[in-house]
């Protein structure tokens, strides 16, 4: 048989068999979706940790962390680029210093960066973590940025550019904001952000395996241990080899990913992390083990503009999913890595699935997965309350 229609056959019987078997279902369905997308070489390697009422409803490791060297991803242990899922971890420390007194969302935010260029209106912490400040986003190629700034130099990408709407007047997502959020935080705080995020959010919810990358200003490579003065917040060499190496994906397959430093963006989408992890950040907002409930709902409340939900609270996506299932989170896509992170509170569920792949496009597969197991919780749950 001609080995493209063998091809194509192959492609159209899995999808017949994931789509309409009915016997595929929950774990099962999941399980069968995810290895496909290993089998079918759409990413490298991908890590997911579902929790259901706190306990592991699935958790594992599928593909390679390293393709060239055939290290298997540890869903454990394997640390990725965890991109725009870095906003809540910024978003969960930025609710300690409301909690505290040492911020106001509310206020305007040169009082804690009194030396940023003043534009034509005002604006506040709320409307930046919330994406209504009218902070651009990326040009070109910030988007990918290799170069050792700190979060206090990294504003000069942006510093000077006008506002592209008035404050609270309409909705624009980007990851400058939470530049200017972190920054405000360190203003505030007296001590570095990724310094405050470490001992106000990592180490109380014992986040072990989440990390800034590396710091701007450490003249070590990357992976080798720090210096005494260097905080224990970055990534050190004895967890260098717990780190999916990063890729990309053309054409012609998967390849190295471009080399970048996002320290300056940490608050956005810097950090490094495990599924295992993000899952437990989750769980401890279905707790309710973190912050009060008045501070977490602010920040779980979607915003809204001219009237109308914006479906983003502060640093958290909040929204339903297509079957009306309500949900927070974030995903993120950044280079080297992809992200989804979905906690789900009617279902007492939490979901953290991490890609080492820039852009994959499997977010419909992987909504498929969410949906499966939400699907079949919750089938078990009616028959038990029947």
């Amino acid at each position: 048989m001609n080995p493209i229609k063998n091809y194509l056959k192959s492609i159209f019987a899995q999808q017949r068999v994931i789509g309409n078997d009915p016997t595929l279902k929950g774990l099962v369905k999941a399980d069968t979706v995810l290895n496909n997308l290993i089998n079918e070489k759409r990413v490298p390697g991908f890590s997911i940790t579902v929790l259901k009422e706190g306990k592991t409803l699935l958790q594992k490791g599928y593909g390679y962390a390293d393709l060239e060297r055939k290290i298997p991803v540890d869903a454990a242990k394997t640390i990725f680029r965890i991109a725009s899922v870095s906003k809540p971890i910024a978003a969960t420390a930025l609710a300690c210093m409301v909690f505290d007194g040492s911020i106001d969302l509310d206020i305007s935010f040169y009082e804690y960066v009194p030396y940023y260029p003043k534009k034509k209106w005002d604006f506040t912490i709320r409307q930046l973590a919330s994406h209504t400040a009218g902070i651009r986003g990326y040009k070109g190629v910030e988007y990918g940025l290799n170069r050792p700034y700190t979060i206090k130099e990294s504003i000069a990408i942006f510093k000077d550019d006008d506002l592209i709407f008035e404050p609270g007047r309409g909705y624009f997502y980007n990851s400058f904001d939470w530049v200017l959020v972190s920054l405000a935080m360190q203003e505030a705080s007296g001590i570095p952000f990724e310094e405050y995020v470490r001992q106000k959010v990592l180490h109380p919810l014992e986040l072990e395996n989440t990390f800034a990358e590396c710091h701007p200003n450490s003249t070590r490579g990357f992976g080798e241990a720090p210096r005494d003065e260097e905080s224990t917040a970055f990534f050190s060499g004895q967890n260098r080899q717990d780190q999916t190496k990063f890729y990309s994906k053309n054409r012609l397959g998967f390849r190295t990913a471009i080399p970048v430093n996002n320290f300056y963006k940490l608050a956005g989408g810097g950090y490094l992390s495990t599924s295992a992890d993000i899952a437990k950040l989750g769980q401890a907002y279905l707790d309710g083990t973190i912050l009060p409930e008045d501070i977490r709902s602010q920040f779980l409340t979607s915003q809204t503009v001219k009237g109308k939900p914006i479906y983003y609270g502060l640093g958290w996506q909040v929204s339903a999913d297509t079957k009306g299932r309500p949900y927070y989170g974030h995903v993120g896509s950044g280079v080297g890595g992809y992200s989804n992170f979905f906690v789900y509170p009617e279902e007492r569920m939490v979901f953290a699935i991490l890609v080492n792949c820039t852009d994959p496009k499997v977010q419909g597969e992987l909504d498929d997965v969410v949906d499966a197991l939400l699907t079949t919780t919750k089938l078990q749950t009616d028959r038990i309350n029947s």
